[in-house]
């Protein structure tokens, strides 16, 4: 009886596995220099996001074991973010509310990257990163920068697809991504 409460699921070491592969992606320079994202925490939470849904996206395509590494990867994430919140001196009445309005700005972004990869639209994608990184609309370093992650994605959605999504939930295969042009 006890066994079953200290049993360990093993999807929470693929959650952590996928996890700290997309924060290694997320946090790679080149986002931050030639693509145009902001070094900020904002921007760094925008990066982190980004790369979740494509992975995320990817996984679902896995059935009922893809969703269940998307869910753990998702879960890892939001714990990550409420420990850093936490390191960065949040007090623990504020931390609730800022998960909860992480959690609502992870699933608006989410919905509008999925609507704008399903149709392949990059201008689409390109003004929804500008907006979710920027809140600028007119700015050319913003819409340079818009235009050079949709891009980004759409490459990395390509490359991803190409992953078989069990390999990914078993550690046999990491993430792909493009490299920002």
């Amino acid at each position: 009886m006890f066994a079953r409460l200290f049993k360990k699921d093993p999807m929470k070491a693929v959650g952590a596995r996928l996890y700290d592969d997309v924060v290694a992606a997320a946090r790679r320079p080149v986002l931050y220099s030639a693509a145009g994202a902001p070094d900020t925490v904002d921007g760094r939470f925008d990066m982190i996001v980004l790369h979740a849904v494509l992975v995320m996206r990817r996984l679902r395509a896995g059935g009922e074991a893809g969703s269940a590494a998307s869910q753990a990867l998702f879960d890892r994430m939001f714990d990550d973010l409420d420990a850093a919140l936490r390191e960065m001196g949040t007090g623990d009445l504020k931390v609730g509310k800022k998960i909860r309005e992480m959690g609502e700005a992870f699933y608006g972004r989410a919905k509008a990257y999925d609507d704008a990869l399903d149709t392949g639209n990059a201008a689409g994608l390109g003004t929804i990163i500008q907006r979710n990184l920027f809140d600028e609309d007119g700015h050319e370093r913003a819409a340079a920068a818009g235009r050079t992650l949709a891009r980004y994605m759409l490459d990395s959605e390509t490359l991803l697809a190409d992953q078989d999504p069990a390999l990914l939930i078993d550690g046999r295969s990491r993430p792909r991504f493009a490299s920002p042009q």
